[in-house]
């Protein structure tokens, strides 16, 4: 027990755990999680915009790469965590753990902000496979939870400001005006806590313990001598050593996921639950037709789209549809769950169908799907989207017809729009 105790002393002090370090990494994870709030909030705003809201319809691929951004940085964000969580592990120890309303406020923060972190990962990541094994709707939770963690992590960066401030940078090689003295750089070395009593307390830029965890050692030092070997000194895992394996870890995890979104890393797409160019007509899918339930009102030989414009409207069999021009445009389906793929899609411009019913500059859509149930059975469309040359109702993918499960006899595509909006097997437009 003594030999096992020691030697956890040494690992708690381990020179991967001291301000310097915990700034470093706290700098890498507060960017990552920056990154995810803003093409998050440009996620959720896209599906349910504010009435002054237009968005961007150039290029075609923009939600694509912010989608695939968003996801990419919140896998990311577990060996980040992980490894943060490491470096300030022994702050934990501190006694008393509350000296004053700034120790209440860092604690406090730091609580809600690793909580709501590992809450938010962690369900975002099976988001991405669809499996919900939870009571609550995952959309207006993640939401909601991606406020807590900024509001958390700002409060934590306010507490924390003059020791992120010390540390933020390395000065040395910035000139002498700038650079740490030995006393400083000794500081800088120093493990957050220290608990080492002899012998062990000799490595350099340990000082003596102090709190619960330095009275513990000490009661074991105090115990009589026994003639059990103290572990060896040996050196830990230096700073440059963990910050390597930290990177590999982040590397690891994007490189073998972030394939489904970015085809430069698709050769590496082992772990991510899509996969480019598997699907029907190469594509890949999220929801069946069976799944829908349109598997016979898709195929019904009377099926129509109808369009309306108050008392005006108009209705387009397929082959109707087929007689009109017919405009080819490639277009990537990039959908909420990060995955990606560029596909060539035929059909009839939208905005020669909306002048059928006499909708003028401006107009905005609803679209409503033959689905018969679901959250984007009914989805809007801005005049943005409506208006630009790209958006299809589309007939024909990769110069074949539309599959069924990929939206037979119609479906909607856009530029810059995510993949639940791309409605499929289309009933009815209305003018808004």
């Amino acid at each position: 027990m003594r030999r096992l105790l020691l030697t956890l002393q040494h690992a708690v002090a381990a020179p991967t755990r001291n301000p310097r370090l915990a700034v470093v990494i706290g700098r890498l994870l507060g960017i990552a999680f920056l990154v995810c709030f803003g093409t998050g909030l440009y996620s959720h705003f896209l599906q349910e915009p504010l009435p002054w809201m237009h968005f961007p319809t150039f290029p075609g691929n923009l939600y694509q790469f912010t989608q695939g951004i968003h996801i990419t940085a919140g896998i990311a964000c577990f060996p980040l965590i992980l490894a943060k969580l490491y470096t300030v592990f022994p702050n934990l120890f501190e006694t008393p753990p509350i000296t004053g309303i700034g120790s209440l406020l860092a604690r406090a923060s730091i609580a809600v902000f690793v909580g709501a972190s590992l809450v938010e990962i962690t369900i975002g990541l099976l988001n991405t496979y669809q499996f919900y094994p939870w009571p609550f709707g995952f959309r207006e939770v993640h939401f909601a939870l991606s406020f807590v963690i900024i509001g958390s992590l700002a409060i934590h960066i306010g507490v924390k400001l003059p020791i992120i401030a010390k540390y933020w940078r390395k000065r040395d090689g910035y000139g002498p005006e700038l650079a740490f003295d030995e006393e400083e750089r000794a500081e800088i070395n120093a493990p957050l806590v220290d608990v080492l009593p002899e012998p062990l307390q000799k490595v350099p830029g340990v000082r003596q313990a102090s709190g619960l965890t330095g009275r513990l050692f000490r009661w074991i030092d105090a115990a009589p001598a026994d003639p059990i070997e103290q572990p060896r000194t040996g050196a830990s895992t230096s700073r440059r050593g963990f910050l390597v394996t930290v990177g590999v870890g982040v590397a690891a995890v994007v490189v073998l996921t972030a394939g489904q979104s970015f085809a430069l890393l698709r050769p590496f797409n082992l772990f991510a639950p899509r996969v480019k160019g598997i699907g029907p007509q190469s594509v890949p899918i999220n929801r069946t037709a069976a799944a829908a339930q349109v598997t016979e009102t898709a195929m019904a030989p009377d099926w129509a789209l109808t369009i309306s414009n108050g008392s005006r409207s108009a209705s387009f069999t397929r082959a109707a549809l087929l007689a009109m021009p017919q405009t080819t445009v490639d277009l990537p389906i990039a959908c909420v769950e990060g995955w990606s793929q560029l596909a060539t899609w035929t059909g009839v411009r939208l905005n020669d169908l909306v002048r059928q019913v006499e909708a003028g500059e401006g107009a905005a859509l609803r679209i409503t799907s033959l689905e018969k149930e679901g959250g984007y059975r009914v989805t809007q469309m801005g005049s943005e989207y409506v208006a630009d040359d790209s958006t299809l109702v589309a007939l024909a993918l990769n110069g074949e017809t539309l599959d069924i499960d990929h939206g037979y006899p119609a479906r909607m595509i856009a530029p810059g729009r995510p993949g639940v909006l791309q409605t499929k097997w289309l009933s009815r437009l209305e003018v808004m």
